[in-house]
């Protein structure tokens, strides 16, 4: 039976340091602070939104709301990121996606100031993910695969890593971050020709395809750690993840659930990226 990798104990371990860090700021005379903006009231953006506010609550992060209707147009929303960026007393922004379609996504995410990209959205962000200079912030799940594997003691260096998605919010910008662990990395897609054959080589395998159950037993090996992103409905109406669970678990050695697992920490994730960049910002150095 694998063992479960849950996300919420490595959610509390890196609370419980982030609020030391907030309390060091605030003893300083900065208080952090996120700003949340969000155009209409998608139920996924609601949830996720009354999730990073409770979050920011316990770490001590101050949160500003932002919230502009569905038919807000674009220039309105351009406009409220560049106020941001011009407002030293946010430090870390977090813009929910997807845009309404009469926006160009791509061109408001430029809007955004690098500095206050917390969720690695912006084109600068990225760049340093792939640079691996450190200066941006990685997307906030992407790095939350990496987190659970720090917590649950997992030795990157030398394992051979499949990463399942090839999308900039997790697939690509996950593949950068076990490279710099020194991981040996295969980026696959769901077009990837005997992606099954491609999985059971895997030491580590981060599925993040977007569909139910795509991963069966057939992908999978003895001794896998598999950190399943995918959040899916099945057909019972019930959350699911990339990977099926009930085949997996008698195969590998570990995985994370849906729900419970890589979701658990991304908020947590955020609330360092804030801290992170209020310390910047700040010329201050945050305790270990």
């Amino acid at each position: 039976m694998a063992e479960l990798w849950k996300g919420a104990p490595a959610a509390a371990a890196l609370t419980e340091k982030l609020a030391v860090q907030a309390a060091a700021l605030r003893q300083a005379g900065v208080v952090p602070a996120l700003a949340i903006v969000r155009v209409g009231e998608r139920p996924e953006d609601l949830s996720y939104e009354r999730g990073a506010v409770k979050r920011c609550e316990k770490v001590g992060i101050a949160v500003k709301r932002f919230i502009l209707s569905e038919d807000a147009s674009q220039e309105e929303l351009t406009a409220l990121l560049r106020k941001i960026n011009g407002t030293p007393e946010i430090h870390g922004c977090l813009l929910f996606r997807p845009l309404p379609r009469h926006m160009d996504e791509s061109a408001v995410c430029a809007a955004l100031s690098p500095a206050k990209d917390v969720d690695g959205i912006t084109p600068g962000s990225l760049a340093s993910v792939f640079s691996g200079d450190r200066l941006g912030y990685p997307p906030c799940t992407a790095q939350s695969c990496m987190e659970l594997l720090d917590y649950y003691g997992y030795d990157l260096t030398g394992r051979r890593a499949v990463v399942i998605g090839r999308s900039l919010v997790i697939g690509r910008p996950a593949a950068m971050l076990l490279l710099g662990r020194n991981a040996t990395v295969t980026l696959c897609h769901t077009r990837t020709a005997d992606l099954a054959a491609e999985c059971r080589r895997a030491d580590v395998l981060i599925a993040a395809a977007g569909k139910a159950k795509v991963i069966g037993a057939d992908h999978l090996a003895p001794g896998q750690v598999v950190i399943d992103v995918g959040i899916n409905v099945d057909e019972d109406g019930s959350l699911t993840g990339d990977v099926d669970f009930a085949a997996a678990q008698d195969v590998v050695r570990a995985i994370t659930p849906v729900p419970g697992g890589v979701g658990a920490v991304t908020t947590t994730v955020l609330a360092r990226h804030v801290l992170e960049a209020a310390a910047r910002a700040s010329g201050l150095t945050l305790p270990e």
